[in-house]
Formats: C-alpha cells, sequence, structure tokens
C-alpha cells in the first residue's frame, strides 16, 4: 500500500528506508529520479540543513529499519508541489504516538519557495492524517523564537504556545514549544 498525502497542490510522500538510504549514499538528485520527479535542490539554512542531514543518519534510516510497517511515523515526507513537480522541502513526525497520544511534527520549506503558505498546507494536511490514529491526542512542534513565519504556520493550524526552553545543541537555541490538541 502507497502512502501518500493529497492537497489541491501538493502530495506529501513518506519516504521509504530504501529511499532514504539512496537520499543518503547518492544525494537528493538521484532520490528525485527515484521519486521519479524534477531534481530541486533545496535552498535552507545552516541549521535546517545540518538539522535535517543529522535527521537522515541518525533517526530516520535507523528508525524506518526499526519499523518497517510504521516507518511513516519515523521518516521525512517529501513536500511535492504538484504544479511543479518537484520536492520544496520535507515535513515529518517524531515517531508513532507514546502513551500518552503524543508525537512531534517538524517540517523545513526550500527557502526559494518561502512565503506561499506551503508550510501551512502541509502542516495541516500531516495533522489530519496524524489525527485518524484514534491513539493520538497531542501533536507537539518547537520553533526558533526568531522563525516568526514558522510560528504563523502554528498558529493558522491551531496549535497553541505552551512555553519556551533552550535547545543544548553546538550553539545553543531559544525555542517556543507549541501544542495542537485532538
Amino acid at each position: 500500500m502507497k502512502i501518500q498525502v493529497q492537497t489541491p497542490r501538493l502530495t506529501l510522500i513518506p519516504l521509504t528506508h530504501n529511499q532514504l538510504r539512496i537520499w543518503k549514499q547518492f544525494g537528493r538528485e538521484e532520490l528525485a529520479k527515484s521519486l521519479e520527479i524534477k531534481h530541486n535542490p533545496w535552498e535552507m539554512g545552516l541549521f535546517y540543513e545540518q538539522e535535517m542531514l543529522q535527521a537522515l543518519s541518525d533517526f530516520w534510516i535507523p528508525q524506518t529499519a526499526k519499523f518497517p510497517l510504521d516507518y511513516y511515523w519515523y521518516t521525512n515526507w517529501e513536500i511535492i508541489l504538484k504544479d511543479a513537480s518537484c520536492s520544496v522541502g520535507g515535513i515529518g513526525l517524531a515517531g508513532l504516538p507514546d502513551n500518552d497520544g503524543t508525537t512531534e511534527i517538524g517540517y523545513a520549506i526550500d527557502q526559494k519557495f518561502e512565503g506561499q503558505g506551503i508550510a501551512s498546507e502541509a502542516v495541516e494536511a500531516l495533522s489530519k492524517w496524524v489525527f485518524e490514529d484514534k491513539d493520538m491526542q497531542i501533536l507537539r512542534a518547537e520553533t526558533p523564537i526568531e522563525n516568526i513565519a514558522s510560528q504563523r504556520v502554528l498558529m493558522k493550524n491551531n496549535f497553541q504556545k505552551t512555553g519556551e526552553k533552550t535547545l543544548e545543541l553546538e550553539i545553543p537555541m531559544e525555542v517556543f514549544t507549541w501544542e495542537r490538541h485532538r
């Protein structure tokens, strides 16, 4: 069964374990070929680029190998802009809902496609899909304090700001925490 989420402008495609390995080993151009879409070299800020590459190696590849039947909860979903037939970003989850019915959502959009409502549309579509799971109760997110556009995406999608914390990264980062309830 091929899982995809459709909106009028977008197709969200969860990458399989093998597709993630193609990305890591051969790059995004080969990944695009495997998805039968045009290659679009993403332009993302250094933080998002590094975060995505780290997730690829340390989370998506190992978790999709560990949970092959539920891989779509543990992978990057390519955000395909139908008109352009190319990937314009990624969105994903932090795994199946935990015992409290909670998981986290994250996303990044190619800078060339920012400001077009793509992130809002993708978050809305994946949130609807997530809440079809009867165990799902709370969807969480984090946004850097200075990323006003990302905060607007979450507000448009009925997320409520729940707090603020510091992520202990190479360079510590202040973030807002968010939740959307069923």
